[in-house]
């Protein structure tokens, strides 16, 4: 096994962890605002939305949004697969190493 820094998947590692990242605080952003328009009883962003934010890259922007603002943590669509999703992402990453 090579060390990290010669990795032949170096490049595609990182472009896949600035994804990750860069969706992961637009979700994460998503959560948080959508708790803003649930407290004022505003429009809202639609579950679906939150979810396919998740499920594109941003689980872990959307777990931290659920633990953090306290937001869809009774729903247990989100309890289940926002995890998940994370777990998958992860295993995505580790199967470029």
């Amino acid at each position: 096994m090579c060390p990290l820094f010669f990795h032949p998947n170096l490049s595609i590692m990182i472009a896949y962890i600035a994804f990750l990242a860069a969706v992961s605080l637009v979700t994460f952003i998503a959560y948080g605002v959508d708790k803003v328009k649930a407290k004022r009883g505003s429009e809202r962003i639609s579950e679906r939305r939150l979810l396919a934010l998740a499920l594109v890259g941003g689980a872990t922007g959307a777990l931290l949004g659920m633990l953090l603002f306290r937001h869809k943590t009774r729903h247990l669509k989100f309890i289940i697969f926002v995890p998940l999703l994370l777990a998958l992402q992860v295993v995505a990453l580790l199967s470029l190493m």
